[in-house]
């Protein structure tokens, strides 16, 4: 799927402000499955952008405003093209090479402790508490046939995310931490990332924060609106496989309608736009994304 996407960050002050020094993160990445063909970055009032890699490997621009303003505008376009998910065919001829036994066996080996340990650790917004430590728990890791293979009980996990949390905007906010969830059973894609993280990791299970698109648009005869559009999801890493993403929001498998930005061990590794300035601190924030399939 060839997807055009455009992404537009509004701030605006109630006085002017000064020295204001930003990062943001807008790039999509480049990876087996999915290929970022063109980006425009534009800054208003004009500004250098500077590039590097973070830690993570996400692709980074920073830009500094010094002088005085009173709107902040972040511009970006880009194209990106798109394959379509790992059919469970081409999957379980990887898992065949390992039994389910030795898998999790695995997850719990100093060599993966080594080798995963950013994503292994627990983070101010995926705390392994005795409520994440309970939900977790609840998922059978067996069946009729032996141990449940890690990639079956990654799928019922984020299953179980979605059916017994209700999807509300209101309910939280992007300081909101997993353990705070349980209290209402309702938050956004963000807050069901971080639950499912926080579950992976009580089961030596290493998993990441990926923030992204997800195109809608056609399903509900339009583009897709900013909420509708940004999105968040996991990748969790299964032995036999490697990153296996999976979306605890939606039921669709994450295929040729995602596109990922970048990830971290959660939100606040990949936050899209952040910054500090010199001024008041009343300003107003708009955001609109536009996603379009260009092949229709």
């Amino acid at each position: 799927m060839k997807l055009s996407i455009s992404h537009v960050t509004k701030y605006e002050y109630a006085d002017a402000v000064t020295d204001s020094v930003n990062e943001i993160r807008l790039t999509p990445s480049t990876n087996e499955r999915q290929s970022c063909y063109q980006q425009a970055i534009s800054i208003e009032p004009n500004a250098s952008l500077f590039t590097y890699e973070d830690y993570f490997g996400n692709r980074v621009h920073a830009f500094s405003v010094n002088g005085p303003h009173k709107r902040l505008t972040i511009r970006t376009s880009m194209t990106v093209v798109t394959k379509q998910a790992p059919t469970s065919e081409e999957r379980a001829q990887y898992l065949s090479k390992r039994s389910p036994e030795q898998a999790w066996s695995w997850l719990k080996t100093d060599a993966a402790a080594d080798r995963f340990t950013e994503f292994l650790l627990t983070t101010e917004y995926t705390a392994v508490t005795s409520e994440v430590e309970q939900f977790a728990g609840e998922i059978s890791g067996k069946d009729e046939n032996g141990p449940t293979s890690v990639l079956d009980w990654l799928s019922a996990l984020s299953t179980k995310i979605r059916t017994e949390f209700i999807y509300d905007p209101e309910a939280t906010d992007v300081k909101t931490k997993t353990s705070e969830m349980f209290l209402s059973k309702r938050g956004v894609c963000q807050d069901f990332a971080h639950l499912m993280i926080a579950s992976c990791r009580a089961y030596h299970i290493p998993s990441r924060y990926v923030s992204g698109y997800h195109f809608v648009g056609d399903l509900q005869g339009g583009s897709a609106d900013f909420e509708q559009a940004s999105h968040a999801w996991v990748e969790a890493f299964v032995p036999g496989l490697g990153w296996c993403s999976f979306d605890p929001t939606n039921v669709d498998p994450v295929g040729e309608r995602y596109v990922k930005l970048g990830h971290g061990r959660d939100y606040k590794d990949i936050v899209p736009v952040k910054g500090v300035y010199r001024g008041t601190g009343e300003q107003v924030l708009h955001v609109s994304v536009d996603v379009r399939n260009e092949e229709d």
